[in-house]
């Protein structure tokens, strides 16, 4: 008889290090870490000031200079497109790699079963996560908020504690939830996406085996990159954004 199909909506502890558990998602995300570092430092060595780039400096060099794009043509502005995007390549390039290890045969589907006869894969794509979602949203949003006090200093509070007048003190009402529903809209837009994702393939695995989820390993390809790409361009808007004054705000979310 085949193993009942399991699906679960949290990550399961797998290792233990000083007391602390560490789960499959946070296992995998940390492989990913490590893979994105060793690529950087890789490109590092063996970079070559050349007009023709081959190999992996090639590959680097597309990247980054796509990014780097990216940015620019929502800052439009040199000093604000260096300071972005550091972080905004990190994002793109964290998610990205994380959506699509999940994908990987073995992510997921190799495990062991606990004493309750529950399977628990030893690792699981960081994004699958909730928890890993919200970390990312709220590094986001935190940036949002340390941008905006870089730029406009203290003045930048004004947009959501303001008693000049009683319709100025609803808008900044607003403007508090607004701020603290992007946390929510990051970090369950990616989950969601992702962890959908998941379940689609492995319902598909359970029923037809190997050739039934093969059409939508090409679908989940698409829509990892596309969540990374969404998360990247939702954050550097949102940094621009809090960059300039309140009144210029509405041109710039034109």
């Amino acid at each position: 008889m085949a193993a009942p199909l399991h699906i679960s909506i949290s990550a399961e502890p797998v290792l233990s290090f000083a007391g602390f558990p560490i789960t499959n998602s946070m296992l995998t995300s940390l492989i990913v870490s490590g893979l994105l570092i060793v690529f950087a430092l890789w490109v590092r060595v063996t970079l070559k000031k050349t007009d023709r780039p081959t190999g992996v400096q090639n590959v680097a060099e597309m990247i980054i200079e796509a990014l780097y794009n990216l940015v620019q043509s929502v800052t439009n502005n040199i000093e604000k497109t260096n300071l972005f995007f550091p972080f905004i390549a990190t994002f793109f390039l964290f998610i990205l790699v994380n959506n699509w290890v999940g994908l990987i045969p073995g992510v997921g589907t190799i495990g062991h079963y606990d004493a309750a006869g529950v399977f628990i894969p030893l690792l699981r794509a960081g994004t699958a996560d909730i928890n890993m979602t919200l970390a990312l949203a709220l590094i986001s949003v935190t940036f949002i908020q340390i941008f905006g006090v870089k730029y406009l200093s203290i003045g930048y509070f004004s947009k959501f504690i303001n008693f000049s007048n009683p319709l100025n003190f609803v808008v900044g009402i607003l403007e508090i939830v607004s701020e603290l529903s992007r946390i929510i809209s990051f970090a369950f837009r990616l989950f969601g996406n992702i962890f959908a994702g998941e379940v689609l393939l492995a319902v598909m695995m359970y029923l037809t085996k190997i050739v039934g989820p093969m059409p939508f390993y090409g679908m989940e390809i698409f829509v990892g990159f596309i969540q990374a790409l969404v998360f990247a361009m939702l954050s550097v808007v949102l940094f621009n954004i809090a960059t300039i004054g309140h009144g210029a705000e509405h041109d710039a979310h034109h």
